[in-house]
């Protein structure tokens, strides 16, 4: 008798799903416009990694400035079509443009946007894996059924990374451990360089 979950546990990934202020670009605190957004390190390259290998991509985005009247849904908008002339093209955007005590179901940690993302490209929760440097991020990634990776920056906080099922000290570590399937392990590492050490030509 197969052991459950077994099979989810080899599936291969499918989509990832990505925060965008903080984990894809920069985050700006001022909600500037898109002359402002300015993708990470590294973000690039592991769009690339991923869609070279047939996984579609996605982000996810809070802009809670929307409900307090200091952003239009239009500014959100403009800051995405950057973000996707930039890093894209991305299978999907999903925004949630309320407050923290709005009660709505898309904020994270709520799994509303992760699933609703889901939704529209076609992927089920356990193929999905979501990027993210907080740890409402990877628990919206859990209640929806998928996998979480933390990127950690200077916004999460100690006690989110020692919850998180799976850390990467950066994105393009997090894509390279998605390539060959799910990524086994609890701190993901970058393991090229062990690599070419045990695969080198001696001669």
């Amino acid at each position: 008798m197969r052991p459950v979950g077994s099979e989810s546990a080899v599936r291969p990934v499918k989509a990832v799903l990505f925060d965008r202020d903080g984990t894809l670009v920069e985050d700006d605190p001022d909600h500037a416009g898109p002359d402002r957004v300015r993708p990470v390190a590294g973000a690039r390259e592991a769009l690339t990694l991923l869609r070279g290998r047939g996984i579609r991509t996605g982000v996810f985005t809070h802009q809670p400035g929307v409900a307090r009247g200091l952003l239009t849904d239009a500014d959100v908008r403009r800051v995405n079509h950057r973000v996707d002339e930039l890093l894209g093209p991305f299978d999907v955007f999903a925004v949630c443009p309320h407050g923290r005590d709005d009660g709505c179901h898309c904020r994270t940690p709520r799994p509303g946007m992760v699933l609703w993302a889901a939704g529209r490209i076609c992927t089920r929760p356990a193929d999905l894996v979501v990027i993210g440097d907080t740890g409402a991020d990877v628990e919206a990634a859990r209640r929806a059924g998928c996998r979480g990776i933390l990127v950690p920056t200077g916004r999460s906080r100690p006690e989110e990374t020692a919850r998180a099922d799976q850390v990467a000290p950066d994105l393009l570590t997090a894509a390279r451990a998605l390539l060959d399937g799910p990524p086994k392990g609890r701190v993901l590492a970058d393991e090229r360089p062990i690599r070419k050490a045990f695969t080198a030509d001696p001669g």
